[in-house]
């Protein structure tokens, strides 16, 4: 019994440096992503792929297609140009825990075990643009499949950045029906190479 009230208080301070960090990690994240349109174009982009996908007329899903093109454009140079601003950030501000779960100080006291959000980012950003490029010449579904999973993986990484990688995971199953793996396995080949070497996944 005794040693309840002390472990009780340890969880206590944890839980609250842990919430300090990570309200700090949102503020950084937004003031960056508050510049651009990233957020709104996503979801007009993955909504507009899932309605040229559901669209059986074959006319009327060409000419989604046709449409969406200049909203996956916009969407790589909006993002390209926020990872160049977020670039800026101090290395130990960008820094991310490897951990699954948050662990206050969790970079300082292992930073062999973690990674730089803004290589991270950089990775993201030439997954989108070699995707919406279409440099692998797949058809139109093909290329919306891996423009949706490197989208997804690029927001699993925001949220990492803000929280820790097991609640990333969990907003990423509950918004989106998709699991991690998945979403790992979906991206391009070169995406899962780099994001791999880069977070060790």
């Amino acid at each position: 019994m005794e040693i309840v009230i002390p472990l009780a208080l340890v969880l206590l301070g944890l839980h609250w440096l842990n919430v300090r960090e990570q309200r700090a990690r949102v503020l950084v994240l937004a003031s960056y992503l508050g510049k651009y349109r990233i957020e709104k174009l996503m979801e007009n982009l993955i909504q507009g792929y899932l309605r040229a996908l559901g669209e059986s007329d074959v006319q009327r899903q060409t000419s989604i297609w046709g449409m969406l093109e200049a909203t996956e454009v916009e969407l790589c140079e909006q993002f390209n140009a926020f990872v160049l601003a977020f670039a800026k950030v101090d290395e130990a501000q960008a820094r991310v825990s490897k951990l699954a779960f948050a662990l206050p100080f969790a970079t300082q006291w292992l930073p062999a075990y973690s990674f730089d959000m803004r290589k991270l980012l950089g990775v993201h950003a030439h997954a989108m643009t070699r995707a919406a490029s279409n440099t692998e010449q797949q058809a139109p579904k093909g290329k919306a499949f891996t423009l949706m999973a490197e989208l997804l993986l690029m927001q699993h990484s925001c949220h990492w950045f803000c929280r820790s990688r097991i609640v990333a995971s969990a907003r990423l199953l509950a918004r989106h029906k998709t699991r991690y793996a998945q979403v790992l396995m979906s991206v391009a080949p070169a995406t899962r190479q780099a994001y791999g070497a880069l977070v060790g996944c």
